[in-house]
């Protein structure tokens, strides 16, 4: 970042360590038409969640399962829901045995036993042109930072196609708006079909004891299969959303407040 550059929008990041902690510090500023600089910084602590960091481990193992197998994985969920840790903790599993690449726009986690690469427009280095080069250093795995354009889309499908395990995310409100997001962006039904392992969305919901734990809405397997062919993908959450958020709520894991904030997503 410039600090004389007071109007232009910048971004940066730093890692601040001392004796006891090491933490990735990501910055945005930006300039107001009299001058004024607003200054974001936002702070990544190491990741670390583990499965009671879940309402239900069955949700996490669906994941992990999935991982064993070629194909894509999507996340979804607002900014904070846990997107990012959920997909290092586990890409950090698979790395033990296999290449792990990420390709982020920026780098949120710094992880030495990946590949990480950053994206940078200004050098043309955008997600698409970084996933072309990236399948010349045979990955087994991908961590794509966000799909978000139709090049993007489909240098991903066509990693997942090829034999690759792609784990990435796509701005939605629920799964099936995953779904409908992909098709916008220029995915056939067929190719869904072929490569969809898991579309998995998630919550970072308050717990009564003053925590938070992560809840999933998950479409995996025969299910999605069935959804597509169907034609059954609706813009709602799915039943098992509701079924375990109540689950949650009888057992006062969470207050009734929390489950009627979260019942439509």
């Amino acid at each position: 970042m410039a600090v004389s550059e007071k109007r232009r929008p910048q971004l940066g990041s730093w890692i601040y360590s001392d004796e006891k902690n090491e933490v990735f510090c990501r910055l945005s500023s930006v300039g107001d038409f009299l001058g004024n600089e607003s200054l974001v910084v936002r702070l990544i602590f190491p990741s670390t969640f583990f499965e009671e960091n879940y309402f239900f481990e069955e949700q996490i193992y669906t994941l992990q399962k999935a991982c064993i197998k070629n194909g894509l994985i999507v996340f979804s969920g607002p900014m904070g829901s846990g997107k990012t840790t959920t997909m290092y903790n586990l890409a950090r599993k698979l790395a033990n045995e296999k290449h792990v690449m990420s390709i982020e726009d920026p780098i949120e986690i710094y992880e030495p036993n990946f590949l990480q690469l950053q994206v940078n427009n200004k050098a043309q280095m955008s997600y698409s042109e970084l996933l072309k080069v990236a399948l010349r250093h045979h990955p087994d795995v991908f961590l794509i930072g966000e799909i978000r354009d139709n090049m993007t889309a489909k240098v991903a499908i066509n990693a997942a196609l090829s034999g690759h395990l792609i784990l990435t995310t796509v701005h939605a409100r629920n799964v099936y708006g995953v779904y409908q997001r992909l098709k916008n962006l220029g995915i056939s039904d067929e190719e869904l079909q072929q490569t969809m392992q898991v579309i998995s969305y998630q919550r970072l919901i308050p717990t009564i004891d003053g925590g938070a734990k992560v809840l999933f809405d998950q479409i995996e397997g025969k299910n999605l299969d069935k959804d597509i062919i169907q034609g059954n993908i609706q813009s709602r959450m799915t039943k098992d959303w509701r079924e375990k958020l109540e689950y949650c709520y009888l057992n006062n894991w969470i207050n009734k407040e929390s489950f009627e904030t979260f019942i439509e997503g």
